[in-house]
């Protein structure tokens, strides 16, 4: 389907990086592509972006555990670490198998900057997509190497948040 299969980034501490994979991966199903859409990081709190992009035929799993550190976050670090692990092994088996056109990874990035993963690791599953296999990954901050290794990357920039007005994260808005 694909002439040459896209690395897609989006960085940044503003709002809208899952919102622009979601979307993504919207488009690309509504065109007949196989989407696979990994979370590395959340956990099991409710997400309408799992819930829209399954009603949409997009194959989502759950890898992570939860914000690490936050939020009441009390499981070790060590459970966050092996489940970023597990997760990185199955995007790595599912890009070799070619099976999807498109493979998201939601937070890939962030499970660098949350000590779960290395730079090294996120290169590896890089390196393990195939020439006509689409790969889309989120985080915040930036990575020399695999900002290099992209195709097309979007920083997104907080101007201002609702969170510092102390609103918190709203269902159907922010998760």
């Amino acid at each position: 389907m694909a002439k040459k299969g896209l690395i897609i980034v989006y960085i940044g501490d503003g709002k809208g990086k899952t919102s622009a994979a979601a979307g993504l991966a919207t488009r690309a199903a509504g065109t007949g592509f196989k989407v696979l859409y990994l979370q590395f990081v959340k956990g099991d709190w409710p997400s309408g972006e799992r819930e829209s992009l399954g009603k949409l035929g997009v194959e989502v799993k759950l890898m992570g555990r939860g914000f690490v550190g936050i939020l009441g976050d009390r499981k070790p670090l060590e459970e966050h670490i092996k489940a970023a692990q597990v997760a990185k092994a199955e995007a790595i088996k599912y890009l070799q198998s070619q099976e999807y056109n498109l493979v998201v990874l939601d937070e890939a990035l962030s499970a660098i900057e949350s000590k779960l993963l290395t730079e090294e690791d996120v290169l590896e599953i890089m390196e393990a997509k195939p020439e006509k296999v689409h790969l889309c990954m989120t985080g915040h901050k930036r990575f020399k190497k695999i900002i290099e290794k992209a195709d097309l990357v979007t920083e997104m920039k907080m101007i201002k948040h609702p969170y510092y007005s102390g609103i918190l994260a709203q269902r159907g808005i922010d998760y």
